[in-house]
């Protein structure tokens, strides 16, 4: 069974992401939305564990394209390996994974 992980807290203000990244396993997505999105942004502190996680290539991770872009950022800042989706993507990943975790 795998597990969709969505983080929406900023990596910057709690630890929800690395929490995910050390339960999660083979198979599951973890989906970064909302402020959690700033955790796939190249050169920040937690740019090690998600290169990490996704270079493993047993989780895969996502960002939410309309969060990114209501925070100005560019996809141009995303880490290698990092998967947009947008809204329509979200619920494709919903119903990929068995179940939904949300990390709040």
């Amino acid at each position: 069974m795998s597990t969709l992980h969505t983080v929406n807290k900023s990596p910057f203000e709690k630890t929800d992401l690395s929490s995910c990244l050390a339960h999660a396993r083979s198979g599951d997505g973890v989906l970064l939305i909302e402020d959690g999105v700033y955790g796939v942004l190249k050169g920040t502190r937690s740019a090690d564990a998600i290169a990490s996680a996704a270079a493993a290539g047993t989780v895969a991770i996502y960002v939410l394209a309309p969060d990114l872009a209501a925070r100005g950022l560019s996809p141009n800042r995303l880490m290698d390996g990092i998967q947009s989706v947008d809204y329509a993507g979200f619920v494709d990943l919903a119903i990929k994974h068995d179940l939904t975790q949300a990390w709040l």
